[in-house]
């Protein structure tokens, strides 16, 4: 198999974190290697201005597709590779409670409601009136979901690298922290995406807990899109949680009953759900692959 193939099977059987991190990556390089070639015959696009959130908002009603496109752009390699950790490490643990419908629905809602927090500290607060900046990068989404994951659960332990065991709120009161402090530095409008951020992802568990979704209205979207678009995908969106109390009988009919290549596509998958993708042998991946096609 191929590394292009590898890819390819890895974004196809991926969870939601997978692909958000692959659709980061492609919208970070595709562009920059187009318009690095157009810069060798002196063809100079700062394709960034089409993309970016600007601090005026008029900028809007040109391109009033910016308040999500910024949440996938980034302006250089250590600002994504940051992000990308950042993503692949609160993604992770979110889906420990949450579906990953919900966490997409929380990636877009939340880039939304940071972009607006953006634009109305830039209208209302003196400080900040008459300034034009734009603002890129997926770091407001990651903080919505990062603290959509501390208001579920604050006390859940997490082992870093020099510090040993440490609880979540630790973490997300360390960042909260960064960001007040350099509010007045430079980057402003980034940091105040990151807090607008935070602040949607706390406020959408703790209306989960009393039966509201406030992303409802995406999450309705995003059922048409797969409707129309995703249908016969291997990896749904929605969590499966098992039942290992039923009785053996029962989950041998089961089985018995699956057609034998699809039993062994489940099983790959529950291996992978379990163990990541990587775990895979050889073989398996190139099974997986071959019955995509």
């Amino acid at each position: 198999m191929s590394i292009l193939d590898d890819l390819k099977l890895q974004i196809k059987s991926g969870d939601v974190v997978t692909k958000l991190i692959f659709w980061n990556i492609a919208f970070f390089a595709i562009p920059y290697i187009v318009f690095g070639i157009l810069q060798l015959f002196h063809i100079n696009i700062d394709f960034l201005r089409y993309v970016s959130l600007s601090s005026d908002p008029p900028d809007l009603l040109w391109k009033p597709w910016s308040l999500i496109s910024y949440s996938f752009f980034h302006s250089g390699i250590f600002h994504i590779l940051f992000n990308l950790i950042m993503l692949n490490f609160v993604g992770r643990l979110f889906l420990i409670f949450f579906t990953q419908k919900q966490l997409l629905s929380l990636y877009f809602v939340g880039s939304i409601f940071a972009g607006i927090i953006y634009l109305i500290s830039y209208r209302f607060i003196p400080a900040l009136e008459g300034i034009t900046v734009s603002v890129v990068g997926a770091s407001a989404s990651v903080m919505a979901i990062l603290f959509a994951t501390v208001a579920y659960a604050p006390l859940m332990n997490i082992r870093l690298m020099f510090f040993g065991n440490v609880k979540l709120w630790h973490i997300s009161l360390i960042l909260i922290i960064v960001d007040l402090v350099q509010l007045p530095m430079e980057n402003t409008g980034g940091h105040l995406a990151h807090l607008g951020g935070a602040f949607f992802g706390y406020i959408y568990v703790q209306q989960l807990k009393q039966g509201r979704d406030i992303c409802s209205l995406f999450s309705w979207i995003l059922d048409g899109l797969v409707n129309v678009f995703g249908k016969n995908k291997s990896v749904p969106f929605k969590k499966v949680h098992r039942n290992y109390n039923q009785p053996p009988a029962k989950a041998i009919s089961k089985i018995v009953t699956k057609d034998k290549k699809q039993q062994q596509i489940d099983e790959i998958l529950d291996k992978i759900s379990q163990s990541g993708y990587e775990s895979l042998s050889k073989e398996e991946k190139e099974f997986l692959f071959k019955s995509g096609n």
